[in-house]
């Protein structure tokens, strides 16, 4: 393999595939990014076995197209360190097992491994495809990700719930992620085609990764998936994960239906408060308490240890005096996804979670847990 490519163009593209890499692995070839020459271009793909990323790039093709695999840090941090516009040359030495990168007056020896060895092969063809946009794919993944689990106990709740929904006459597709204490959901109307595609748990990694990926992106991202795999496809990008095997709870049941008074509240405000106040709570329950009376809300913290501190907010409530915990992180990590001036919160028993809404968008809503201080 012989080949020249412009480092405007391999960079972003090695910047892309190489996150996914896993920087501590048992095994030397997950370590590398998969270098095969197509046509007129040059295919980088990286795997970690759960997730691939696969990208192309133009290159100039001069001598054989034998694949081959190179550590895919390594590669990218020479390349980032090169400058932008310069043309590089890539050529790989088989029987020495040496990839040759010359740029200018700069050369790099880097050792391969066998391309044979590698496997992360997209798998294009699924049973279910439709197209959504990338601000669309985007939103959904960043109004619930925060939401996601951490816990290898409860691995069916490391992810997003991406499912369909019936909400009266009209069909929804819906991401819901959920870690016990707060529950995130969005939705938007089913994109033409999704019907009657399976509920799927797409894990936090590959959410994360599309997060990055999608950046910037404004064009239609393609899905494709089965009960197992799902395959993210746009522009010259395809992402392919496995799905986690697990059932995800009736979320429906933890969302309160008789969460009757309103508190309209500046969203900025509270988030200010919060943040301030939160700097006395206990660094381990980081618990705050919001005590509400008419047309004000009193933010608090008191520790024996610490200290004590208090902001009052002016609100629309009119409802009953009530004295509320709850976790200082949970409520500004959801505070930070309201876009509105206002956030409205929907309150029912003292002890039923509270329900927030981004301004009167009814496509977004949050769930949190309160909490005993």
């Amino acid at each position: 393999m012989k080949l020249t490519i412009d480092r405007t163009a391999f960079f972003p593209a090695l910047s892309h595939v190489q996150s996914v890499v896993e920087r501590r692995t048992i095994s030397p070839i997950l370590a590398n990014v998969l270098l095969s020459p197509q046509g007129s271009k040059l295919r980088l793909t990286t795997t970690d076995l759960d997730i691939s990323v696969q990208e192309e790039v133009a290159a100039n093709i001069q001598d054989d197209a034998h694949p081959t695999t190179v550590n895919a840090l390594t590669l990218y941090e020479i390349v980032r360190k090169l400058p932008d516009g310069s043309q590089i040359e890539l050529k790989h030495n088989l029987e020495a097992h040496q990839l040759h990168v010359k740029c200018g007056r700069a050369r790099f020896q880097l050792p391969t491994l066998p391309a044979e060895d590698f496997s992360g092969s997209v798998i294009a063809e699924l049973p279910h495809r439709f197209e959504i946009s990338a601000e669309d794919l985007r939103n959904l993944f960043h109004l619930t990700r925060f939401s996601m689990s951490t816990e290898d106990a409860r691995y069916y709740l490391n992810g997003i719930n991406f499912h369909l929904f019936r909400k009266g006459k009209e069909e929804v597709l819906r991401a819901v992620a959920t870690d016990g204490h707060r529950l995130a959901l969005a939705e938007i109307k089913a994109p033409e085609g999704s019907s009657g595609m399976p509920g799927i748990i797409i894990p936090r990694k590959t959410v994360m990764e599309i997060c990055r990926l999608l950046e910037g992106e404004s064009n239609t991202v393609t899905l494709s998936l089965s009960l197992t795999q799902i395959v993210f496809s746009f522009g010259n990008i395809h992402v392919q994960s496995r799905l986690i095997d697990g059932n995800f709870p009736n979320y429906e049941e933890v969302i309160p239906k008789h969460n009757t008074q309103e508190l309209v509240v500046d969203t900025d405000a509270l988030k200010e408060a919060v943040d301030r106040v939160a700097l006395l709570s206990q660094e381990k329950t980081r618990g705050i308490k919001l005590i509400l009376s008419k047309n004000q809300l009193t933010v608090s913290v008191s520790s024996p240890d610490i200290g004590s501190a208090t902001e009052e907010i002016e609100v629309k409530y009119s409802g009953d005096h009530r004295d509320t915990g709850f976790n200082a992180r949970y409520l500004l990590e959801i505070l930070q996804q309201i876009t509105t001036d206002d956030v409205h919160c929907f309150l029912g028993e003292e002890s039923a979670p509270v329900i927030f809404k981004n301004g009167d968008n009814a496509s977004v809503l949050f769930v949190l847990m309160p909490m005993r201080l």
